[in-house]
């Protein structure tokens, strides 16, 4: 198969470099936390089983314990309730998992007020530059904010009026998500999510639209900075839980150097 023998080969010779787009999962890793009454998830952990000891002489193993949406993670479109009919994270069609991805850079504006929110006119004035959002694609949004991940209250930026992230504007969302050929958006933050969501019309947009139009979320990514704006490829590898609304996925983008 001379493709992927090329493929190989550049990859090889450094030709292609793999970019890893994933957050380390620990127990340090940042989770979302909703105000009461809502129950929320739990922070990651291992639970050792054997080490090299009488449990287990020759070998070291854990459970481990986490939520669906911890870390780098997606979002499946039965997570949300405009979705509630729609695919759960093992039905997900695996070309739309290995798709291209481009990168809006909303960073500069995220640095002077982390409550930005991306606009169509954004977006619009990015096609005029770089052209259409891909057909099956994946539109991944740099803020910068992966640069908060190594501290959960740097990354959460809560006070006592709610979290400070950035995220969509719910017309944005509605648009990318109904109007588009995208497959799915991509985040830095905790959640595909503004901080200030729960009030916007609808609440939590990006998860009203894009899931209940059967597409995906992508959140906690890091070195998108990494990327080029257009021409990567984008691999998201899930986990295939039955019946699951998420999952923690190892997440990394393919780019010709």
């Amino acid at each position: 198969m001379p493709l992927l023998a090329d493929l190989l080969e550049a990859i090889s010779t450094n030709r292609v470099e793999i970019v890893d787009l994933t957050a380390p999962l620990s127990p340090e890793t940042p989770i979302l936390q909703l105000p009461p009454p809502f129950a929320n998830t739990i922070n990651f952990s291992l639970e050792q089983i054997s080490r090299y000891d009488e449990n287990g002489p020759h070998w070291y193993w854990n459970n481990i314990h986490t939520g669906e949406h911890t870390g780098t993670h997606v979002d499946a479109p039965v997570h949300w309730s405009s979705g509630k009919d729609g695919l759960d994270v093992s039905q997900l069609a695996l070309r739309t998992l290995v798709a291209p991805a481009v990168v809006i850079d909303v960073s500069d504006r995220v640095a002077a007020d982390p409550d930005y929110l991306l606009q169509i006119d954004d977006v619009r004035l990015w096609e005029a530059e770089n052209g259409e959002l891909p057909t099956g694609g994946w539109l991944l949004l740099r803020t910068g904010w992966d640069r908060r991940s190594h501290d959960a209250e740097q990354f959460l930026n809560a006070d006592e009026t709610g979290s400070h992230t950035p995220g969509i504007a719910p017309d944005c969302a509605r648009w990318l998500a109904e109007d588009t050929n995208l497959v799915g958006i991509g985040v830095e933050t905790v959640g595909t999510d503004a901080g200030a969501a729960h009030g916007f019309d609808p609440a939590f947009p990006c998860h009203h639209f894009f899931l209940g139009a059967g597409k995906m979320g992508l959140t906690q990514l890091q070195n998108v900075a990494s990327l080029p704006t257009t021409g990567a490829l984008l691999v998201v590898s899930p986990l295939p839980i039955v019946g699951g609304s998420g999952s923690p996925a190892r997440v990394y983008a393919l780019v010709e150097r």
